[in-house]
């Protein structure tokens, strides 16, 4: 059951880790005011939603079959403090700094008819530091760091992530599409 544990344990992450990058590009995509990957705006916020929940799911599986297994030896408070682990102190708490992000980018998304568009907006921009925080504990904690399968899927993971925010910084980000111009063209002739 212990190596069922690990295993599943070291699964999850590298599968929520995945998830979470496609999240963040997608995120930028759907920001952009543009069809995104050659979809519909709204299927990719749906997508980003979804992906988002699907790695939320994979994180808990992560902390909780890392947390029930006898050789990882965590504890609660390694779970919810960073920095406090006994083993590598602090790439674990890189990790449980990063899901302590994820809660609150999580509470402001429920949130988010409450706190109002631009309160969710700067809470959402946790996300850019979620990121680099989760694949950097992903490189140096557990068994796997230095194998070159997980370095070539970390590896693509942050191509993406670059890629994307390239993208986001660039001068044609900002730009509207023609087909939106157009209709604010219409709307104006109409009036």
């Amino acid at each position: 059951m212990t190596e069922t544990l690990w295993y599943a344990g070291r699964g999850t992450g590298v599968v929520s880790l995945v998830l979470l990058t496609i999240v963040v590009a997608l995120g930028i995509g759907a920001r952009s005011g543009r069809t995104a990957f050659g979809l519909p705006r709204f299927a990719v916020n749906m997508l980003h939603r979804n992906a988002a929940l699907l790695a939320l799911v994979l994180l808990a599986g992560h902390v909780g079959s890392l947390y029930f297994d006898p050789y990882a030896q965590l504890r609660l408070v390694d779970v919810v403090l960073p920095f406090t682990g006994a083993y590598r102190p602090f790439w674990l708490g890189l990790g449980t700094l990063g899901f302590d992000l994820i809660l609150a980018l999580v509470a402001s998304s429920l949130l988010r008819h409450r706190l109002g568009a631009r309160s969710w907006r700067i809470v959402h921009w946790l996300a850019y530091l979620c990121w680099p925080v989760a694949l950097m504990h992903g490189l140096q904690t557990g068994s796997d760091g230095d194998s070159w399968w997980l370095r070539t899927v970390l590896a693509l993971c942050a191509a993406l992530v670059l890629a994307a925010v390239a993208w986001r910084l660039s001068s044609p980000f900002t730009q509207f599409p023609a087909r939106v111009t157009r209709r604010v063209r219409a709307l104006q002739e109409t009036r």
